[in-house]
C-alpha cells in the first residue's frame, strides 16, 4: 500500500483519538485487534501513529515553539493531527526526506483543510525544516522527560478541551 494511503489511514486514527480524549496508543492498539470494516491498517500507518503517540507532547511542544499565534490546543483537529504526522517524519523517520513530508502535509491539508490552514501548515513546517538541527537538539533533549507513551488521559484532556 502506498505511503500516502498509509498517511491518510494514520490521520483518521489520531484523529478520532484527539476527537475522542482517547490515549493514542490504546486506540491503535483497538484498531489492530479489530479493524472494524476497514481493512487492516498498513504497516507504515501503524508506525506514524505509534511514533506520533508515544512522543506527541515532544511534538505538540516543538509545534508550539515553531508556530506563531497559533499553540497546538487552538488548531483544528486535522490540522495538528496534519502536523504532528509531518514533524513525526521531519524530526524521526529518515527514511523520509523533509521536502516529501511537507509535500505529504500539504497534499492531506488540500484534501480536509482550507486555504489558510494551507498556509500555515506550510510555513510552520518550513520553519522546522530550516531549523532542524537545532530543532532535533532540542526536541532530544527533553527525551530526558517522562516517556509520552505513559501519557495520562488526563494530559490529553486537557489538550482537547483547549482546543473547544
Amino acid at each position: 500500500m502506498a505511503r500516502s494511503t498509509a498517511r491518510k489511514r494514520a490521520l483518521n486514527t489520531l484523529y478520532e483519538a484527539d476527537e475522542k480524549s482517547q490515549n493514542i496508543l490504546s486506540l491503535l492498539d483497538e484498531r489492530l485487534k479489530e479493524p472494524g470494516a476497514q481493512t487492516p491498517l498498513p504497516d507504515y500507518a501503524v508506525d506514524i501513529i505509534r511514533g506520533v503517540g508515544e512522543r506527541r507532547n515532544r511534538i505538540d511542544k516543538t509545534l508550539n515553539r515553531y508556530s506563531t499565534g497559533w499553540k497546538v490546543g487552538r488548531m483544528a483537529v486535522i490540522d495538528r493531527n496534519i502536523l504532528r504526522i509531518a514533524v513525526w517524519e521531519i524530526l524521526l523517520n529518515d527514511e523520509v526526506p523533509d521536502k516529501v513530508a511537507i509535500d505529504e502535509a500539504l497534499a492531506l491539508s488540500k484534501t480536509y483543510s482550507d486555504d489558510e490552514a494551507i498556509t500555515f501548515i506550510h510555513g510552520l513546517l518550513s520553519a522546522i525544516v530550516l531549523d532542524k538541527d537545532a530543532c532535533l537538539a532540542k526536541f532530544n533533549g527533553e527525551s530526558g522527560e517522562s516517556d509520552d507513551s505513559s501519557e495520562s488521559s488526563e494530559s490529553q484532556e486537557s489538550d482537547s478541551s483547549s482546543s473547544n
